[in-house]
């Protein structure tokens, strides 16, 4: 998705939420919103007609929810990552949408910070995880590993699975270290290696249950919200 443009679908019963997204998202390099919706029949007839790249969907609609719409939506052949909106954390909803389907996860209470991040990642494939969701996420199957399983990561790929759990992508990433996309790519794939995981989200999950990255919470401290 490097050098196209990410096209998305947003769907939210709440006209101010859609409208804050889609200012967010539009300021990104290469994404355009093809359209909006405020029901779970409009995320499915959005999606069928337009075919977007990831699908923004809020888990509380007033017809059909988020996690029937995710379940629906992969059981057919279009290819739209979905990316979740939801104030929920508990564990079971988490992982109903894990099973479900989706591909990512924001928090609504930290979308401004990690919106456009959380797209890029599930739109080039990945998953994506709000921090907050992680240990909920990772629990379950942390509990098979041991710490024998885990190879010693670098300073550098330390560095970069630390920025990886802030939300950065590649680019990102490679502009604050000072070094190539290449480099930083290769340390992602040598950090997927030495953890044992497959994607991005996965990474991040296993790194924190394991103390292995500590993620500042990005809410500046003076913020009431």
């Amino acid at each position: 998705m490097a050098s196209e443009t990410i096209r998305i679908v947003i769907v939210d019963d709440h006209p101010i939420v859609r409208a804050g997204m889609r200012q967010v998202l539009e300021a990104a390099a290469q994404m355009t919103v093809v359209a909006e919706g405020a029901s779970g029949a409009d995320a499915l007839r959005l999606t069928a007609q337009h075919k977007p790249d990831v699908l923004v969907l809020d888990v509380n609609l007033p017809d059909i929810n988020g996690v029937e719409v995710t379940r629906r939506l992969r059981a057919t052949a279009v290819p739209t990552a979905i990316l979740i909106l939801t104030v929920h954390d508990d564990q079971e909803t988490v992982l109903g949408l894990l099973d479900a389907g989706a591909a990512g996860y924001v928090a609504k209470d930290d979308a401004v910070e990690t919106l456009a991040s959380a797209v890029r990642a599930v739109a080039g494939g990945e998953r994506w995880v709000s921090p907050r969701f992680a240990g909920k996420v990772i629990r379950p199957a942390a509990a098979e590993k041991t710490p024998e399983q885990l190879s010693p990561l670098t300073t550098r790929e330390l560095e970069v699975l630390n920025l990886l759990a802030r939300g950065l992508d590649n680019e990102a990433i490679a502009e604050q270290l000072k070094l190539t996309r290449r480099t930083v790519a290769n340390h992602v794939s040598a950090i997927y290696g030495k953890l044992g995981v497959a994607s991005r989200a996965e990474a991040i999950l296993y790194a924190l249950d394991h103390k292995l990255v500590h993620v500042a919470p990005t809410r500046p401290a003076h913020d009431k919200r």
